[in-house]
């Protein structure tokens, strides 16, 4: 464990995280200038990601030894050689000229983003330094290749397997565990009359889903056209499962989802191997923004995600997510699997990854359940993401729920059930464990919320800044062996309480005046406490908006904050009624796009296009290519 923890239930978060903050003071902003341009690089420079911006001075001249395994990698994400897939963000009014001369130059445009002003393309590598220097363009990012489970290396398959293999044991996990551990054992909720679309690798149909798919679309081939369910992975129909599995094949509750009525719209993304690219992502984002009125959407679950390589201001799948949640979708992101360093062992903060560092995203990270459901036992997974985010330094996650050891749907025709058969449960099950099952977990919540909330108001109250004010607020917090809390860079605002977060979504009523108590007082909680197994839990009754712990009654009251055009974290009016702690999660924005901290000590250095990995910036014991985190940050346990 760390030694960045706390020491009590609600001790100062300013103290929890001063110990990563000393590490970090003298990054400052200059630090980006350095790391991500260098002196001698044209202001224009500025526009492009880590990853293109590296792939342009690296063009013309021999590769470092120490760069071949980077080289070979950075494949995945070009068409062929010569050609780089980008996302061009263009300033406004100028898309369309942009791409029609795009065109006539000889780039494959694969894809228009109009909601963000955005489109993707194929170029010649030739034309990147011309694609920066034209003024009408705000930003060149790479279309990176995004990969299920949060795993971003070449064999998402291996990784998975080893994850979950090396934490099983020879008991099954209890299969009614999932709705108990979230204080849903007695709970009438079931999700039903709510959408989430799944952004994944599809879904195979069976009983468990049975009059509950109301649409699939393949964003794999060429213009999405709709077909028939099928998952040739297994990753979407693991996570579908959990979100609201109706437990048919199982018996009845046994392997049943958090939400066991709710729909689904599912978007294809990834192939037969877990893998996709970021414009694939985005475009389904953008169809279910799009379609949000027509097919009933109210949730998107993305539990998938790529390496951070720019600020989350100009990163595309960022502003797609944020633009799907201004449009009144939740977004529940997987922060990561990237929480641990293997060589060393130890715990990692920094790992977050896109679009887990959106700002309005609900980000999940993962905790072990321990196969029970009393939460005593419960720890946070360690490969789970910590904050802060890179080059933002934004506190995340938002919440983490259980995502260890998960027994969920399997889908029979895909790779991972061929693969891996160790991991089969039954025949109808695989055992997976990562931040994407804690996501889904945490969809399923919120199919809950809504459903509650819709019950008493009817449907397009409950904002996504207002599902996120009440998991975070009803939210546990969850201890360590030694029974000191976790930092907020580690679990958030604590695990998700599944009946809590209900009740607040229930009794919230969006009608009632600004800065006045908006929470029916006929059904709201009496108490802020969960009974989970024999144990009756208390709340934590905080949420981290930016980087700033609010306790108090922050929830209690109908806040600006809770609008859905309002980005979270960003300055807001705030009403007198609200109890304000001194607590700071993050004291100044930092870099964290060249250094990362693995437990106690300094562990990445900038080195030009490596970083130096050991204890302490001069450590030489390893190296691998800035701006990589796949490379970088492993999540095997």
């Amino acid at each position: 464990m760390s030694t960045i923890i706390s020491k009590a239930g609600r001790r100062s978060a300013s103290a929890s995280f001063a110990a990563v903050a000393v590490f970090v003071t003298s990054i400052g902003v200059a630090a980006l200038a350095s790391a991500q341009v260098a002196d001698t690089c044209p202001p224009e420079h500025r526009k492009m990601d880590k990853k293109i911006h590296d792939l342009m001075h690296r063009r013309g001249s021999d590769r470092e030894p120490s760069d071949h395994q980077y080289a070979e990698r950075e494949q995945s994400d070009r068409q062929q050689p010569g050609r780089q897939r980008v996302i061009i963000r263009a300033r406004a009014g100028m898309r369309g000229a942009l791409e029609v001369e795009g065109k006539n130059r000889g780039h494959r445009i694969r894809a228009d983003h109009d909601f963000i002003n955005a489109f993707s393309a194929e170029v010649d590598e030739d034309d990147l330094a011309r694609l920066a220097a034209d003024p009408r363009i705000e930003s060149v990012s790479v279309d990176a290749t995004m990969q299920g489970d949060q795993v971003a290396l070449e064999d998402p398959l291996t990784l998975i397997a080893q994850r979950t293999a090396k934490t099983q044991t020879e008991t099954t996990p209890n299969p009614a565990a999932l709705r108990g551990t979230l204080g849903l054992t007695g709970s009438t909720w079931t999700g039903t009359g709510v959408t989430v679309a799944l952004i994944d690798s599809g879904l195979e149909t069976s009983a468990d889903f049975n009059g509950r798919i109301k649409a699939f679309y393949d964003f794999t081939l060429a213009g999405a056209p709709a077909a028939a369910p099928s998952d040739g992975y297994g990753h979407g129909t693991h996570i579908a499962g959990l979100i609201g599995a109706a437990g048919k094949l199982s018996g009845g509750a046994s392997y049943m989802g958090v939400a066991p009525k709710v729909s689904f719209v599912v978007l294809k993304v990834l192939d037969s191997q877990g893998v996709g690219s970021t414009s694939t992502v985005i475009s389904a984002i953008q169809f279910a923004t799009a379609n949000k009125a027509s097919l009933g959407i109210d949730i998107i679950n993305l539990s998938l995600g790529h390496a951070i390589y720019e600020p989350a201001a100009t990163d595309p799948l960022v502003q797609a997510v944020q633009a799907a949640s201004q449009a009144g979708l939740v977004v529940v992101v997987s922060a990561g699997n990237y929480g641990t360093n293997t060589t060393t062992g130890l715990v990692g903060y920094g790992g977050i990854t896109s679009p887990g560092n959106a700002p309005s995203a609900l980000t999940v990270g993962a905790a072990s359940a321990q196969e029970t459901i009393a939460r005593g036992d419960d720890r946070i997974a360690s490969y789970s993401s910590r904050g802060p985010t890179w080059y933002d330094g934004l506190a995340k996650p938002d919440v983490v729920a259980t995502g260890t050891q998960l027994v969920s749907n399997a889908a029979k025709g895909g790779t991972l059930y061929a693969n891996y058969p160790a991991l089969i449960v039954g025949t109808d099950y695989i055992k997976l464990s990562g931040t994407s099952m804690a996501t889904g977990v945490v969809s399923g919540v919120v199919a809950l919320m809504v459903e509650a909330n819709r019950a008493q108001m009817g449907p397009g109250y409950l904002t996504p800044n207002a599902v996120k004010a009440a998991l975070e607020f009803s939210a546990i917090p969850v201890h360590d062996d030694a029974g000191a809390s976790y930092d907020n860079l580690t679990q958030g605002a604590g695990e998700v309480n599944g009946q809590g977060a209900a009740q607040i979504a229930r009794a919230i009523d969006p009608t009632k005046s600004l800065n006045t108590f908006w929470l029916n007082p006929l059904i709201a909680p009496v108490i802020y406490a969960t009974v989970i197994g024999t144990d009756t839990l208390a709340w934590g009754q905080t949420v981290v908006w930016g980087n700033t712990v609010v306790w108090g009654n922050t929830i209690l009251v109908n806040q600006t904050a809770w609008a859905a055009t309002v980005v979270w974290g960003n300055t807001v009016v705030w009403g007198n009624t609200v109890v304000w702690g001194n607590d700071t999660v993050w004291d100044t924005t930092v870099v964290w796009g060249n250094t990362v901290v693995w437990g106690n000590a300094l562990v990445g250095a900038t080195s030009g296009s490596t970083v130096v990995w050991g204890n302490g910036a001069t450590a030489t014991s390893q190296t691998v290519v800035w701006g990589n985190l796949a490379n970088a940050l492993s999540a095997v346990q």
